[in-house]
């Protein structure tokens, strides 16, 4: 089973208006062979986790290392850091139905907005399916004070979603566009066997316009292998 990266991918940047100094650095050709790493993937099992991801994740330790590295050669430098740290790998694939989202899964998000400012938290989504309409990634910037948001974030945990919808306007679904409390800045579409990094703390959200073709087989799914990356500026 051949699971290298690709030595000579392709590789483009995009600017995210509205975003100091953000990127997002496109990555085609990621992989030597991607079929391998989907059936890596599918001899899983994947999972629900315990946290509030949209569907079945599978940890992937055993890929960590060669996907930091080929973070590190084609990323680091390009969203502003200087030496990675540490990385992680994660199998996932998008399966909840729009109607069972929690509210807090009705809209985008951060991860670890809390970041020492002297370190980068970076994360990739590698697209693992051919069906474009199963969904690329979008990013948003915030419509209302920080303060505002971090009330409303909060509350999307703990308040079922009738309450949530009257309280916030939000609506029960993915979020795939603009709404009152955050703007579309950015749209990638997802494609075969590419590779999307990005400054994690830049509001992002898998861009789901087709939730009627989710499926929970990896084969057929939206599979992704998304990645963390810890580094000094």
């Amino acid at each position: 089973m051949d699971l290298r990266f690709n030595p000579s991918p392709r590789i483009s940047t995009l600017a995210m208006p509205g975003v100091a100094a953000g990127v997002c650095i496109v990555i085609d050709d990621a992989l030597a062979d991607p079929a391998a790493w989907i059936a890596q993937a599918a001899a899983g099992p994947l999972a629900p986790p315990p946290y509030p991801y949209p569907g079945l994740v599978l940890d992937a330790p055993e890929l960590a290392d060669r996907q930091a590295a080929f973070f590190a050669r084609h990323a680091l430098r390009p969203l502003g850091a200087r030496q990675l740290i540490a990385g992680n790998a994660r199998w996932s694939l998008v399966t909840t139905p729009p109607e069972q989202l929690k509210p807090v899964q009705w809209q985008c998000h951060a991860d670890l907005p809390s970041t020492p400012t002297d370190q980068l938290i970076a994360a990739s989504v590698l697209y693992l399916f051919e069906d474009a309409n199963l969904g690329g990634t979008s990013f948003y910037v915030p419509r209302r004070p920080m303060a505002e948001l971090d009330t409303m974030i909060v509350d999307s945990l703990r308040l079922d979603g009738e309450r949530f919808a009257a309280q916030y306007g939000v609506t029960c679904g993915y979020q795939t566009e603009s709404n009152a409390w955050y703007e579309q800045v950015l749209q990638v579409p997802a494609a075969f066997n590419r590779m999307i990094v990005y400054d994690a703390t830049i509001f992002h959200s898998g861009q789901i316009d087709h939730p009627e073709l989710l499926s929970t087989d990896p084969q057929l799914g939206r599979l992704t292998l998304n990645g963390f990356f810890r580094s000094w500026r």
